[in-house]
């Protein structure tokens, strides 16, 4: 079976890795879709998010990095893939979960998500608190991989 997990990933994070590995172990192929809103400014561009990710997972033989554009369901169509995983920290996150699911399930009918709550050693983790943390220059261990902590480091020096 073939997954696909979703997100901005700006930056990925020990916790979005978590997911990534427990996926890796539960289905045949996981596709890791750095999805692009151009009304936002990331961090890093998708082309460094994209460089980033793969350096992340190149131990996990059966999970791919690919950037999407648009609606995710139409792009989880694209790449013949009916099943989305996302990650659940806290109740806030499920909520803003749910309606994304069922937006997605009005679009096309056959996409099912499937929601894996955090271990609980990363739900205090997200994209936004790594970005804060290395903006003060604070200790990214834990927070995000060595590779990602180096270049949230540089670009905050920058």
């Amino acid at each position: 079976m073939k997954v696909m997990y979703p997100g901005s990933f700006d930056p990925i994070t020990t916790g979005h890795l978590d997911l990534i590995e427990r996926c890796s172990r539960m289905f045949d192929e996981v596709i890791v879709a750095i999805m692009v809103n151009e009304s936002k400014s990331g961090t890093f561009s998708r082309e460094e998010r994209l460089e980033i990710a793969n350096e992340c997972v190149a131990h996990l033989d059966n999970v791919t990095v690919e950037i999407g554009n648009g609606l995710t369901a139409d792009f989880a169509v694209k790449r013949n893939c009916n099943v989305l995983v996302r990650g659940i920290r806290a109740v806030m996150d499920y909520e803003y979960e749910l309606q994304q699911a069922t937006a997605n399930r009005v679009l096309i009918k056959d996409l099912e998500t499937l929601f894996l709550v955090a271990d609980p050693k990363y739900s205090h983790i997200s994209s936004s608190v790594a970005r804060e943390v290395a903006r003060y220059g604070g200790n990214l261990e834990g927070f995000v991989p060595a590779n990602v902590a180096t270049r949230l480091y540089k670009y905050y020096k920058e």
